[in-house]
């Protein structure tokens, strides 16, 4: 069982890409033009939500994604950088909840929140068994 959250707000992380043609909405069969994938950059800000809490937890204990509320703004084209940008806003019991962005050169790419919960990875674990 998780007991407190060692955690507090304002833990944060940055993750770079550099968009290669396995990166885009065509690999990734969620599109059909070749530049930077919305799946692929919901992975990069789960990545940098995961790297926020880097240390801050105890052994045994980890965290899972719950929700994700993702806008997709502008196209990114293979070879340019983007990076995501994750900080922990709140804290609610085993909750995590995370304002994520990505930006490349020319601006804003996406933006939205992530919520991670705290988990005993071992019990989680059981649930799938």
């Amino acid at each position: 069982m998780v007991s407190a959250v060692p955690v507090r707000p304002g833990l944060c992380a940055v993750v770079d890409l550099e968009v290669g043609e396995e990166d885009t909405a065509i690999a990734l069969r969620s599109g059909e033009v070749p530049v930077l994938a919305t799946p692929r950059i919901l992975a990069l800000v789960e990545e940098a939500s995961v790297r926020a809490l880097d240390g801050a937890l105890d052994d045994g204990v980890s965290t899972v994604g719950m929700r994700v509320q993702l806008e997709h703004i502008s196209p990114t084209p293979i070879g340019g950088v983007v990076r995501a940008e994750a900080h922990l806003e709140k804290v609610e019991g085993r909750r995590l909840l995370f304002h994520v962005s990505a930006k490349d050169e020319r601006g804003l790419v996406a933006a939205g929140k992530v919520t991670r919960v705290v988990v005993d990875v071992e019990r989680f674990m059981e649930k799938t068994r």
